[in-house]
């Protein structure tokens, strides 16, 4: 069997944990953050787990990661 590509904008967005699990980070971080709460902006800056619907999708696109 051939070797499956890597979908590269999926490798700079996501990663795996030890268990496997795919950790994301946040979205709205990036501008417009004169509006947003002190609390909000640190909270924005934590990683996320990403949903479990949407990890089997994720991991078919990074495979050897």
């Amino acid at each position: 069997m051939p070797k499956i590509k890597t979908h590269r904008g999926a490798a700079k967005r996501f990663s795996l944990t030890g268990t496997g699990k795919v950790k994301r980070s946040k979205a709205y971080g990036s501008h417009i953050l004169t509006k947003k709460t002190t609390k909000r902006k640190r909270n924005l800056r934590k990683s996320a787990i990403l949903d479990k619907r949407d990890t089997r999708g994720i991991k078919m696109l990074i495979p050897y990661m």
